[in-house]
Order: C-alpha cells, then structure tokens, then sequence
C-alpha cells in the first residue's frame, strides 16, 4: 500500500507523470483509497502537458464516473484536451455544466478563455464569440485567443478589431496576440497590412519581432507569389532563419511551381541544425513532387531514390471527424470503415472531375 499522505501520493504521481511514466503513475494512483480532485489534477494536466490529450480526456470522463465534482481547474484542462482533440461533444457537456452549476461554478476568466479556445478549434466561431462577449473579466490571453480565432477561421478584419479593442480597453497585446494578427493577414493575403504589423511592432508596442514573426510574413510573402520580398526579408533577419521559414518557402514554391527557389529552400533546409530526420524526409518528398510537376522528372526520379537510400516510408495522411459525440479516423489507404463504399460513392458525386484523387 502507497504512503497515506496526501500531498507525498500527489508529489509522486505529478513526478511520474512528468517523466512519461504513464503505467507507474497509474499504479501509484489506482493503489490511493481516497482520491480527491487534486489527484486527479494532477493526473490530467500532467498528461495534457505530455502531450497526452486524449488520455487526458478519459481520464476526466473516469473521474465523473466515480461521482468526484470537478473543479474550475479541472474543467479548464478538460476543455484544453477538447480543443487539443477536437472533442466538440465533450467541450459542449462542459459549457452546459457549467451553466447548470451556476454559482456553484463560476466562469472565470481562465475557463472562458479555454471554451473560446474550445470551440474556435472545433470548428464552431459564433459560439466562440459568443463566450468572449459574455466573459465579464478577459486578460491578454483571451484576446489571444479571440483573434486566433478569427485568424484560423479567414476572418483577418475582425482580428484586427480585436486589436484595436484591446488598446481602447488599456490592455496591452503580447507577442502572441500580434502574431495571431500576422497570422490572420498570412490566412487573408494581406501583405500590405501584415508588412506593418510587423514593422511597427517594436515602436507602437514595444514589442521585439521574434523567429516566428518573421517567419509568418515571409509565409505571406510566399503565399502571394512575392518571393523576391520574402528572400529580402529573410536576409534582414536579425536571427538566423530556421527550419520554419524554409519550410513555408517551399510549400509556396510547391502551390507556384517554383522549382529553383525550391531547389534553394531544401539546400537551406538540409543544412540546418535544428532540422530533424523527418523534416528532411518530408522537404525531399516536396521536392521530388514539385519536379514531377514540372514535368522534370529525371530529377524527381533521382530525389525518390536518394528518399530510399535514405530509408523513408512516407506515413499515411489521416483525417478526423467527429460524429454524435465519437471520434472517427479516416487513414489513406485503409478500407476497414464498415461505410467505406457508401462514403467514396459519396465523394464521387462531389468530386466527379477529380476521381483518382479518392
């Protein structure tokens, strides 16, 4: 039997859990005979920071099976995993948890950051606004969150109001907001207004452009066709470009078919340290499809023998979906969804110019 007290049983089981030691913080967790909802804490925001949301979320479903009352911390991290899993089902029970516990359950800031976090990762943007309009307190990062929102959903002006709200409201933006901004203007094509967030970070808010700034412009530039910009601003960085700005270069090069600055991005890209095995992998593989396109295909044909020399195996695309509350998983190539002739039937009629691509 584990130790009775309280806060070594806590201690142990963060430790555990922190060091990705999943079966022996279980262990230690299953052998506690009273486990209040600081355990249980401790369990579901240690797997959610490992990058186990999914666990994270079962985890949460065990404890109200046991009948333990979450806390604001604990319907919090809850609503972080839902996001993280595109749990829609699950987020929704949440919010309407919370709304029947009333003043037993207050929507804090913290929690209304994560449903309009939730639901704009979801998929489900009115609802996202509609929690932000409601929440009686918001801090930075809610209004990070707000114009992350708007900036994944296409919606590039009304992030940029957003902006403009929080200066009125004496709340000054961090560097995370003004990249959500970026991010918006990136999602929108507009150069003109990113090329001014960016340049006028420092002075109008005090705000040192970090790598990912930069690398969110040069993704605009690209994205639009203005290579020339891009590369010129690339070499103004006063940081050595990483294996992020390389890497929306050569995604744009494959959208414009640009097989020279493709040729560049991957030499660039090879050559850096903080790129990995797979980054590479998958630079060559962009390469080699680019050069096919460019009906250059000796030069496809040599990069798809040096991605097996290399050993590649190009991993199976995967999608998910969420239908009446169950997550579904559709992987490239695997036929064993009991649907699957009624699904591609489906897809036919949507696509019928396009069949090959099913």
């Amino acid at each position: 039997m584990f130790s009775s007290d309280s806060y070594v049983q806590t201690g142990v089981i963060r430790l555990y859990v922190e060091a990705r030691l999943w079966s022996d913080a279980r262990k230690v967790f299953d052998e506690i005979t009273h486990v209040d909802v600081v355990k249980w804490n401790v369990l579901m925001s240690g797997l959610l920071r490992c990058g186990f949301a999914t666990r994270a979320l079962g985890v949460f479903k065990e404890m109200l099976a046991f009948g333990v009352e979450p806390d604001e911390f604990c319907l919090t991290t809850a609503l972080t995993a839902c996001a993280q899993t595109g749990s829609l089902w699950e987020g929704k029970w949440i919010h309407e948890y919370v709304k029947k516990r009333g003043k037993c359950l207050e929507l804090d800031v913290f929690m209304g950051t994560a449903l309009v976090d939730m639901y704009a990762k979801c998929g489900c943007l009115d609802l996202a606004v509609e929690v932000f309009e409601g929440m009686s307190k918001r801090n930075v990062f809610s209004w990070a969150a707000m114009i992350g929102c708007f900036a994944v959903h296409g919606h590039a002006r009304k992030a940029m109001q957003c902006l403009e709200r929080m200066k009125n409201e004496k709340i000054r933006p961090d560097g995370v907001v003004l990249l959500g901004v970026l991010t918006a203007c990136t999602h929108a094509g507009l150069v003109e207004e990113g090329l001014f967030f960016l340049n006028n970070m420092e002075n109008q808010y005090r705000i040192v452009p970090k790598h990912e700034h930069y690398s969110c412009l040069v993704d605009l530039l690209c994205r639009v066709g203005k290579f020339d910009e891009a590369l010129k601003l690339i070499k103004r960085m006063p940081m050595k470009p990483l294996a992020s700005v390389w890497g929306a270069v050569l995604n744009s090069c494959r959208i414009h078919n640009n097989v020279e600055l493709a040729e560049l991005a991957v030499k660039e890209l090879l050559e850096l340290e903080d790129c990995d095995g797979d980054e590479e992998d998958a630079a060559l593989v962009q390469l080699s499809n680019i050069y096919f396109s460019a009906q250059k295909s000796e030069d496809g044909h040599r990069i798809r023998r040096m991605i097996g020399d290399r050993g590649l195996k190009k991993a199976p695309g995967c999608s998910m979906v969420e239908v009446n509350g169950r997550a579904i998983e559709f992987v490239s190539g695997d036929i064993s969804h009991p649907l699957h002739s009624q699904i591609h039937a489906t897809l036919r009629l949507l696509f019928p110019e396009d069949p090959d691509t099913l």
